[in-house]
């Protein structure tokens, strides 16, 4: 067995997709989830998986939310090991260490087609920087995100697959405490 991670997407952000993190760890504790662990409030989860991460896991996050908290949303499931991969090959690492509130990772349900990262770089009316790796987009907004243009709409369109995204905090944050 080994950690997992799992982001939600649009989990307790601008009011919507309200699930308390006490009730998502009591709830997928029943669905047999081991050893679940809440980082922040905003979806992200580490737990112990006695199988290999992927679509199954990702379907029962999302049955799970919607079933007890009545609202569909979308689970993002990567191992300890691919998120060690993901810090380890951050292609901004001056970013990760000066701004880590403005660099992004941007986790995508599947791999882009080829041309998909030159559509969406064509699509980018300010400073913003992206670097695809995978199923992993690593994105800096050096003016926040707030007020970019470049929407979590824009960036699904372009990349043409669902997404979500953790600032670098976050991401060393659920780093710590998976040993990822």
């Amino acid at each position: 067995m080994s950690d997992s991670i799992g982001l939600l997407r649009a989990v307790n952000v601008g009011g919507q997709g309200a699930v308390p993190m006490a009730g998502l760890r009591a709830e997928l504790a029943r669905r047999k989830f081991e050893e679940v662990r809440t980082v922040l409030q905003s979806g992200n989860l580490v737990f112990r998986e006695p199988k290999s991460p992927g679509p199954k896991v990702e379907r029962d996050l999302e049955d799970a939310i919607d079933e007890a908290f009545g609202f569909r949303t979308v689970a993002f499931v990567r191992s300890a090991a691919e998120w060690a991969e993901i810090r380890r090959h951050n292609p901004f690492p001056k970013e990760a260490v000066a701004d880590p509130g403005h660099l992004i990772l941007v986790c995508l349900k599947t791999v882009p087609a080829a041309p998909a990262l030159a559509a969406l770089r064509s699509a980018i009316r300010g400073r913003e920087t992206v670097e695809l790796r995978g199923r992993d987009l690593y994105a800096v907004y050096p003016d926040g995100m707030g007020t970019s243009r470049l929407t979590m709409a824009v960036l699904e369109s372009k990349l043409g697959t669902r997404a979500t995204a953790r600032n670098w905090n976050t991401v060393a944050k659920i780093a710590a405490l998976s040993g990822g």
